[in-house]
């Protein structure tokens, strides 16, 4: 069964739509996108102040409001030149404070914080072998001793780690695993030579999030805190730990719409944040640039962040419908949550094969 693929995304870059839609009594009734402020950091301007239509854009969020195939949706939100100029919540009104899983998008994040540690010098190269900085846990694994940090920010470790289903066990009964994290993924067997297949998995992040984690000789997400996190004023958002208390690497990230968008800003300005350069300019451009051909999929990808190469975008994607589009062409960052627990042909997913611009 094929996911439900929507054009929303690029008709927002667009600020266009066709759609003839009717009212889904799964959300609330669509009135206007209103503007909070909250005190949180955000730049408010109205749409006229950025050259977007207002009348284009409301017909947008009406029709987000009455699809019904659209169900999924919980929020949508517009910036341009950095400054927030709609936002919505389709379905209850305390998701502008109340952290909401972002699956995925946990991997974009930790592929500006590895950024950072390069720079900090918590890594040295990410060229170097895994096994410079988990030693004992390469004796363990001599297998993987060789495999470098780029080959796992890549998912080209040669792994064979499956997100669902690894031998009988889910993803929720691993947080209760009796051994370490990273005992259980460098334990899985090597079905490819490293750097060559492009194998998209969870298990590639999770050593990645457990090496910095070694280096920094503290828990990786209270580093993220100090380091980014506050910085940008972020103060609805939790990462999980495993049992161990290794910090999830491929997912784990709980945070609002808003605190989101101001990671995606960061990034979209080159690492900036109100004037203050947070994160390399060079790794954020590398970072967002195409680095593998991922063939099964419908995108390129960088160093955890996804590419469409046709239209110069670069997101975070995390399952169910999260999303956070940099759009550099038009300086415009769109952010959308949804249902974070949806499944097959009710997810909403980014295919742009099905997308009418």
């Amino acid at each position: 069964m094929k996911p439900i693929y929507k054009p929303l995304f690029f008709i927002l870059i667009s600020i266009a739509t066709t759609a003839c839609l009717k009212e889904d009594q799964l959300k609330k009734t669509f009135t206007r996108y209103a503007l909070k402020g909250l005190n949180d950091g955000h730049i408010i301007a109205s749409p006229e102040d950025v050259n977007i239509n207002p009348d284009e854009l409301e017909k947008v969020y009406r029709g987000v409001h009455e699809d019904d195939e659209l169900w999924q949706i919980r929020s949508l939100l517009v910036f341009r030149n950095g400054n927030l100029v709609a936002e919505s919540y389709m379905k209850d009104d305390s998701d502008i404070t109340k952290p909401g899983a972002i699956w995925s998008c946990t991997k974009q994040i930790l592929g500006v914080l590895t950024g950072m540690a390069l720079e900090e010098d918590i890594i040295e190269n990410i060229n170097d072998p895994i096994a410079m900085y988990i030693p004992d846990l390469t004796n363990k694994y001599p297998d993987k001793a060789d495999i470098s940090i780029v080959s796992l920010l890549t998912m080209q470790s040669g792994i064979g780690y499956i997100n669902e289903g690894i031998e009988g066990q889910t993803d929720d009964l691993l947080r209760e695993l009796p051994d370490r994290i990273m005992d259980f993924v460098l334990a899985r067997p090597i079905i490819e030579p490293q750097g060559e297949v492009f194998h998209y998995n969870d298990g590639d992040p999770h050593i990645i999030a457990g090496l910095l984690q070694e280096a920094l000789n503290k828990p990786m997400d209270e580093w993220a805190d100090e380091v980014l996190f506050s910085k940008l004023g972020i103060n609805n958002l939790e990462w999980r730990r495993y049992k161990d208390g290794t910090t999830q690497g491929g997912y784990g990230i709980l945070t609002t719409p808003r605190d989101l968008a101001k990671i995606t800003l960061c990034v979209a300005d080159g690492g900036k944040w109100r004037g203050e350069q947070l994160v390399s300019e060079d790794w954020i451009s590398t970072m967002t640039s195409v680095i593998i051909d991922t063939l099964d999929f419908e995108y390129d990808f960088g160093y955890y962040w996804w590419i469409d190469s046709v239209r110069n975008i670069h997101f975070m994607w995390g399952h169910g419908g999260q999303f956070a589009f940099v759009c550099p062409d038009k300086n415009v960052v769109i952010v959308m949550t949804s249902e974070p627990n949806t499944q097959s042909d009710h997810e909403i997913s980014a295919d742009h094969r099905h997308w009418r611009l």
